[in-house]
């Protein structure tokens, strides 16, 4: 009688007791059962469970049943299983791994193994599920059958649709620029807590308003949420600008979600007007960097929406660190900065392995194509002592990895003439509105201002390159900025030795404005305000900022608590607190706790004080700062901390709802000139931490 042949790659199956759709952020149990296949597990073989690595879904831990994320696993035959988890265990993008070595014993056709993630028996809250929608969240299964090290991947791997929860906020834009008494389109959604849209976009017309800087109330009828539009400059001979986020990934290189989905968020969830593609090069093959460029020539539409092509030179900081590469068309060639993740069989062409390598080849691509390269901080940073002054207008100041005013200081000290942008540099497919969710991110990130006549490439492009330009952290934040000769951003201007510089500055913000400083370089000139020390009140803002280093591990603790010994709290509200799971909280009416994290940029409180008496004792991870209430100013009192601008400080605020416009001249006396480049520039800073920083005025004496 035969026997029917053995099939010797039967690698096994495995299943998951999550299925269809699981709303972000929400508590689980997944059941992963794997039942081996025809040569089982060997002795000291192994399983690899593999999430990608830009998911922030809890980690998974197996010492304490009682605590979030506790994992279990057992086998039906009594082997004695081993847990670990690593954040980068397996070929990169998909990292997050689960590693589960058979330690004693063996398995067999049919055995299983059951794998318990968010393990709830012992009072675990379970498993928190990722933060942000994908349409595929898989779980990779491989599997070590011989004890060998070497894995092989499951035919199929457990999926299943990470969703939007339930909407906690509207969020409504608006065209920065209007025309008296003409319709006004208006776009707005409704955001989950951790900024997922739920359901669909939806627009509507505003009748038209009068000349006057406006922001239009938007309601949603059925959850009686409500917002504001950003302002909108209503006036015939408005600076038309518009709004671009350049910069970030899909699911193809290190991202989430497809490409095609990429763009559509960006155009259709997140308003902007202009959009970017950014995949690490050394994961570009040369059909994926085709797809680049057919996408991005679909979904171009002048007067609607401009795509970019491109992609990141991805270059150790060694060898000149990150750069963003730009085509003004499709068409244009890649040069990789290595070729670690793709076979030489999936990318022609040379590498270029140092960034002066790159200047050499968008040199050559120059001659028949537009090039734009732009340094920028991300996991490496750019090393802006190399540096290209014909290929390099703009440099990147904010993104969801943090504020990196220290760039600045790079490029003006060396005599750099750049413009200021800031993008999202997203991993979460969410482009144009960049949450940064319970990863390691900490910034919402970027958006820059384009000042264009028209919206289409050549006119945008032309405003990056004239560096007609300015970067915030995300708020469609006014500003222009002008000398009373009428230069503007970007521009040069030359003055004598005696000669002061006169400026027209306009703001209108998002949220009441703290300051707005002038500043030649990083040295500030003067700091506008919308109020006086007579207009201070009762109320009192504690912040802390910076960064540990430079590079990946820049991520500083600021968990703390604020006590007072006289003063009561009547209220309180938190400043940056993107992280839903790190919150601020009340303990008594003389006492908050807090955990946070800065990446770069601030976090904080606002307190509303029954009374201006007693001290103030703030207590962090970093340092601590104690000071008498009745003492503090406008200005307020800071400590350092080191690391990169780490400091902590406390100030004095006028009531709240205060001026979120300001209008006004100021002139810059000569003796705050230097001879050769002055950057003059402005940074707005709101009550509620968003920021803004125009392109420089550049002024040579």
């Amino acid at each position: 009688m035969s026997q029917s042949k053995p099939d010797t790659c039967d690698l096994g199956r495995i299943t998951c007791s999550l299925r269809g759709s699981v709303v972000a952020g929400s508590w689980q149990t997944c059941m992963l059962k794997y039942t081996a296949g025809f040569s089982g597990i060997d002795d000291t073989g192994s399983l690899k469970i593999v999430t990608r690595y830009a998911t922030d879904s809890g980690i998974p831990q197996f010492d304490d049943p009682a605590a979030p994320n506790y994992t279990t696993v057992v086998a039906s035959n009594g082997a004695h299983l081993q847990l670990r988890y690593d954040v980068k265990d397996f070929r990169r993008p998909w990292g997050r791994t689960i590693h589960l070595k058979v330690l004693q014993g063996y398995l067999r056709k049919g055995d299983v193994i059951t794998l318990t993630i968010g393990d709830t028996s012992g009072g675990s809250s379970g498993w928190r599920m990722q933060t942000f929608a994908e349409d595929t969240f898989e779980l990779k299964t491989l599997v070590d059958r011989y004890a060998t090290y070497v894995y092989e991947e499951l035919p199929k791997s457990p999926t299943f649709k990470v969703v939007a929860g339930k909407p906690v906020r509207l969020v409504a834009v608006a065209p920065s620029q209007a025309i008296p008494g003409k319709k006004i389109p208006v776009r707005w959604k409704l955001e989950d807590v951790w900024g997922n849209p739920v359901g669909r976009s939806r627009r509507m017309s505003h009748s038209g308003l009068p000349e006057s800087i406006h922001r239009i109330k938007v309601t949603d009828e059925v959850t009686g949420l409500w917002a504001e539009t950003n302002p909108v400059y209503v006036s015939a001979d408005a600076v038309p600008r518009y709004w671009a986020d350049l910069h970030g990934q899909s699911e193809e290189t290190i991202g989430t979600n497809s490409i095609e989905r990429y763009f559509r968020f960006a155009r259709d969830s997140a308003f902007v007007d202009a959009c970017g593609h950014q995949g690490n090069d050394f994961q570009i093959t040369d059909a994926f960097w085709q797809t680049i460029n057919d996408t991005t020539a679909r979904f171009n539409q002048p007067g609607k929406f401009v795509t970019f092509p491109g992609w990141e030179w991805s270059g150790n900081t060694a060898l000149g660190g990150d750069r963003n590469v730009f085509f003004k068309e499709e068409g244009g060639a890649i040069g990789r900065s290595s070729r670690a993740l793709v076979e030489p069989t999936e990318s022609a062409g040379s590498c270029c392995p140092a960034v002066e390598n790159l200047f050499d080849r968008m040199e050559q691509e120059q001659q028949h194509c537009d090039v734009m390269l732009v340094p920028h901080v991300g996991g490496r940073y750019a090393d802006l002592a190399r540096h290209h002054a014909g290929l390099e207008p703009v440099v990147e100041v904010h993104s969801a990895w943090g504020t990196f005013e220290w760039v600045l200081d790079d490029a003006f000290s060396r005599g750099y003439r750049v413009g200021i942008v800031a993008n999202s540099d997203g991993h979460k497919g969410r482009p144009g509105a960049s949450y940064p969710g319970a990863g390691k991110f900490g910034s919402y990130g970027g958006l820059t201002a384009v000042l264009s006549d028209t919206l289409d490439r050549n006119a945008v492009w032309a405003a990056y390159q004239q560096r007609r330009v300015y970067a915030t952290t995300g708020a469609r934040i006014l500003l222009d900025v002008q000398t009373a000769a009428g230069h503007s951003m970007g521009e040069v201007v030359r003055i004598g030795n005696d000669e002061s510089l006169g400026l027209s500055v306009t703001v209108a913000g998002t949220a009441p404005l703290e300051r707005v400083e002038v500043r030649n370089g990083m040295r500030v000139l003067k700091t506008l305000r919308t109020y006086s020390k007579s207009d201070l009140t009762n109320r009192i803002k504690v912040l802390w900022q910076g960064a540990q280093v430079r590079g990946r591990g820049r991520q500083v603790n600021w968990d703390g608590s604020l006590s007072l010994d006289v003063a009561r709290i009547d209220a309180f509200q938190t400043i940056n607190f993107w992280n839903p799971e790190k919150n601020c909280e009340q303990l008594s009416r003389q006492k908050l706790r807090w955990e946070s994290v800065t990446t770069g940029g601030v976090a904080g409180v606002i307190l509303d004080l029954n009374r201006l008496s007693g001290s103030l004792h703030v207590e962090t991870s970093q340092r601590s700062l104690n000071s008498d209430i009745s003492k503090l100013g406008v200005r307020g009192r800071s400590y350092s901390a080191g690391g990169i601008g780490k400091q902590i400080s406390a100030c004095r605020l006028p009531p709240a709802g205060g001026a979120r416009d300001i209008s006004t001249t100021v002139r810059i006396d000569p003796k705050d000139l230097c001879q050769g480049d002055n950057p003059i520039y402005i940074c707005v800073v709101q009550e509620d931490g968003h920021m803004a920083w125009s392109s420089p005025i550049y002024a040579v004496m």
